[in-house]
């Protein structure tokens, strides 16, 4: 025996359709403002800062070698390249939001994603 879905649940599926739509609107554009600033950090030391806005690629050596490049172009991040076995760190795709972050783990290397005036109080605090 099938039931037709009546007037009331109608109702409910359209409420709980609201629901997760508002929710994502605010996951997806609260969540975190643009940031401007680029930092690499290798085995827990800063590698370097970059701006989000100059595209480039950057090399990341460890012992004279070439582990990952980093690669900034059209105000976001990805990691173009790395030598790790599992490639997870360029599966994680691009960020550009204030907070973000790509791991390569095994290569010990972290890109984070901060604005200018985090940036400023890290400097003021050192």
């Amino acid at each position: 025996m099938r039931r037709k879905l009546g007037k009331n649940d109608w109702i409910l599926l359209g409420a709980l359709a609201a629901v997760c739509l508002v929710l994502f609107v605010i996951f997806r554009f609260l969540s975190g403002s643009q940031g401007d600033r680029v930092v690499i950090t290798l085995d827990g030391e800063t590698y370097g800062t970059y701006s989000l806005a100059e595209d480039q690629e950057i090399p990341v050596e460890q012992n004279g070698s070439i582990t990952n490049v980093v690669c900034i172009s059209d105000g976001k991040v990805h990691m173009e390249e790395a030598d790790c076995p599992d490639h997870l760190c360029i599966r994680q795709g691009e960020i550009s939001s204030e907070y973000a972050s790509i791991v390569c783990l095994p290569n010990r290397v972290v890109v984070e994603v901060i604005s200018e005036d985090e940036a400023e109080l890290d400097g003021m605090s050192g």
